[in-house]
């Protein structure tokens, strides 16, 4: 049974006569594989690529219209408000006169009323 099946194998993948392994287009072979891929990379872009460079997006312009007063969450989890801005840093309060500072891009959300609880 096992070597009729890899008999068989041999015949379908070329281990056969060269009449059989030379029908073949190998410009159309090539394209078939290419169009195989094409759902796997349109999968990947629509739910891991695209959704990323969005999130990105979004965190660059909230970054860019921060200022000061507005009160902010950082990566690390801590919840100040901002006292001072630069190019790559900013100042935040997290208690009376204690003053921190961070990069801008630790930054992950600004706090509005209705998400503070």
């Amino acid at each position: 049974m096992l070597l009729t099946s890899q008999a068989f194998a041999q015949g379908l993948f070329g281990g056969g006569s060269n009449a059989a392994s030379g029908s073949g287009n190998p410009n159309m072979t090539f394209l078939l594989q290419i169009v195989q891929f094409l759902p796997i990379i349109l999968i990947f872009y629509l739910l891991l690529i695209r959704p990323q460079q969005q999130q990105a997006k979004k965190t660059k312009q909230m970054l860019a219209t921060l200022k000061k007063g507005d009160k902010v969450v950082t990566n690390g989890g801590i919840i100040g408000t901002v006292v001072g801005l630069d190019e790559q840093k900013a100042v935040l309060r997290i208690a009376d006169e204690v003053k921190v500072e961070f990069l801008k891009s630790a930054i992950v959300q600004v706090v509005t009323e209705g998400t503070a609880k």
